[in-house]
């Protein structure tokens, strides 16, 4: 009996030792440079589930507590308030999160876009702004299968999951069905009326207050409550309506993107494509993604693979 408590206590103890190493690991991720790393995609898309509308969800991302912003994209000490605006044509929503810098710019920061795909489904994905985020990021809810590079972190680091060369030659991924969220259901309804955020640069809600950015390594474990939640990293656009109707509305900042130059040119992201054979004759495409951090070191490789056919 004694022997049994003695293995018990002892395999209690490795599995909380395993599970600490790889919550740390995770949590000890280097930062990127980018002002995407202080705003959660996968953070966003959860509070935009609970919200019961696109008002709602611009107070939740605005919050401190819910950690989700923490940037101070024009250096002026303070986090930025991140407005909500609404484009909707038909039964297409294009939900644009953008940050005024100044009296006379603004920048996208992140687009959710939304379409209505039955009579009672609809689908979106977030996309993270090239220009905050290094490149494009796709988010989707996830339902599970293949996709051409989904896994489970925001900086296409191979120690953190994804598909490999044992199963890549999966099917294709679950769409997930979004209609029964709050937010989704109340900007279809008849008589809903697009939301524009009346706040602009210093005129702001009484009840917002600003807050100092947290530092690099106070930030990411606040951030680090959204990984493993159920949204992942994809390289697919899905919600191609509301995406052509988003890009040429898209509002970029030149002030912005001149104060981020050098951390974008440190981030460089390479691609290569090869053919592949499987075990069973199936052929695919390898795609390869590195990731150059600061002074040309190498932050990440992922490596994956896509059926063809």
């Amino acid at each position: 009996m004694k022997t049994i408590k003695s293995l018990f206590v002892y395999v209690s103890i490795a599995a909380l030792s395993v599970n600490g190493v790889m919550a740390q690991g995770a949590a000890s991720e280097d930062s990127t440079g980018l002002p995407g790393d202080h705003f959660s995609l996968q953070g966003a898309l959860q509070l935009f589930e609970k919200a019961g509308s696109p008002e709602e969800f611009e107070r939740f991302i605005n919050k401190e507590d819910n950690n989700v912003n923490n940037l101070d994209l024009n250096g002026d000490g303070q986090v930025d308030y991140v407005r909500v605006i609404d484009k909707m044509e038909n039964d297409v929503h294009v939900l644009i999160l953008q940050v005024p810098v100044s009296a006379t710019e603004s920048q996208d920061i992140a687009v959710i876009e939304i379409e209505k795909n039955g009579e009672a489904s609809a689908m979106l994905q977030i996309i993270g702004d090239e220009d905050i985020y290094g490149e494009q990021v796709i988010v989707e809810p996830d339902g599970g299968g293949a996709d051409d590079a989904a896994f489970l972190n925001e900086f296409n680091s191979s120690n953190r999951g994804g598909p490999n060369a044992e199963n890549v030659f999966s099917n294709n991924r679950i769409i997930v069905n979004v209609w029964l969220w709050p937010s989704v259901r109340f900007m279809f309804r008849p008589v809903y009326a697009p939301w524009v955020s009346p706040w602009r640069w210093n005129h702001y809600p009484a009840v917002w207050r600003p807050w100092r950015p947290y530092g690099w390594y106070a930030w990411k474990p606040r951030r680090h409550i959204y990984y493993g939640r159920p949204f992942v990293v994809v390289q697919t656009h899905r919600v191609v309506r509301a995406h052509s109707i988003y890009k040429p509305i898209r509002v970029v900042s030149v002030s912005c993107k001149s104060r981020h130059a050098v951390a974008m040119n440190h981030y460089k992201v390479t691609r290569t494509r090869t053919t592949v054979t499987g075990p069973r004759g199936n052929t695919g495409v390898r795609k390869t993604t590195t990731v150059s951090g600061p002074r040309g070191h190498v932050k990440a490789r992922k490596t994956t693979i896509r059926r063809r056919g």
